[in-house]
């Protein structure tokens, strides 16, 4: 193992961190603040990469399909929580869930009938095509750009909520919801528009990775599970949380896939290794959750209310 090899492989790390940063947290403002379990936010994730090569296709222009792909996911997402979601505050996590598994089925359902069942691509923007010299290492521009992009987002997120009203709002409407409403707060609107931005950055996580990995039905759940990991481990509700614990997550898995097949091979035979390495990189992540859960069930980075 080479130092060159090990440092691409914690950026790639880092670069699967934010990009998990960027589902995670639409996914615990939604989570977290609302108490709303929204098994569906893979399935915006996954309309907003159809959105982007849809428009892409009709511009050429990777700038308007990101706009399109933002655009299209903070309306659907203002739709469906004006249409069902909303019917569901209240009602018990379970009714959270099978309504938003439904809804899971029929987007899937529906990405088939008007996309078909053949993948897409989005190809790279021209002007990251190149690569960049970093610590001695020639690293693709493009995820260099994803990285930099869920870096100013945490930023984003992070002044959102603490240096502005909408986020004072929002901060205080999950923890009282009916005071922030008899204060004059239209507290229905300010859930929508919650929903919405997690819709739009949802949307946004699909853009960056679209250039990467094809474009297909179903794309969501997989990258859903590990953004559940991520809640669960930085704990829920804390957007700083879900930020640091996206990092600790896609580093481990990363590194787990490149280098613990190569370790085995130290410790046992090669057909052990070969066999079990890549079995045990799968399911680094959820031992770390399961270790996390059994030490500190409240998560890494808790915020105040949940520790």
């Amino acid at each position: 193992m080479t130092i060159q090899l090990l440092l691409t492989q914690l950026l790639n790390g880092l670069q699967y961190g934010v990009l998990l940063f960027l589902l995670a947290a639409g996914l615990t403002l939604v989570f977290g603040i609302m108490s709303f379990v929204n098994l569906a936010h893979g399935s915006l994730y996954m309309l907003g990469a159809y959105f982007a090569a849809t428009a892409y296709q009709h511009t050429g222009s990777f700038g308007l399909a990101l706009l399109a792909a933002i655009a299209g996911c903070v309306a659907l997402g203002f739709a469906l929580e004006r249409a069902a979601i909303s019917r569901l505050y209240g009602r018990d996590h379970l009714d959270h869930v099978l309504a938003t598994f439904g809804l899971v089925l029929f987007f899937n359902e529906a990405a088939r009938m008007i996309w078909g069942p053949q993948p897409y691509f989005l190809p790279l923007p021209g002007f990251l095509e190149s690569t960049v010299d970093l610590l001695g290492i020639s690293y693709p521009s493009y995820r260099f750009a994803i990285i930099v992009v869920g870096l100013a987002v945490a930023v984003g997120a992070h002044l959102l909520m603490h240096k502005t009203r909408l986020g004072m709002l929002i901060r205080a409407g999950s923890v009282n919801p009916s005071m922030v409403s008899a204060l004059g707060v239209d507290i229905r609107l300010l859930n929508a528009v919650l929903f919405s931005l997690g819709a739009a950055l949802a949307g946004l996580a699909g853009v960056m990775a679209s250039p990467i990995m094809s474009i297909q039905t179903g794309m969501g759940e997989p990258v859903l599970i590990t953004a559940l990991v991520v809640i669960v481990i930085g704990g829920i509700g804390s957007v700083s949380g879900a930020f640091y614990a996206a990092l600790i997550v896609g580093t481990a898995d990363t590194l787990g896939r490149a280098f613990l097949p190569t370790l085995l091979r130290e410790l046992a035979s090669r057909d052990v290794a070969n066999a079990a390495g890549p079995a045990l990189a799968s399911m680094l992540v959820y031992l770390l959750m399961a270790l996390v859960l059994a030490l500190r069930p409240q998560g890494l980075f808790p915020t105040e209310r949940t520790r």
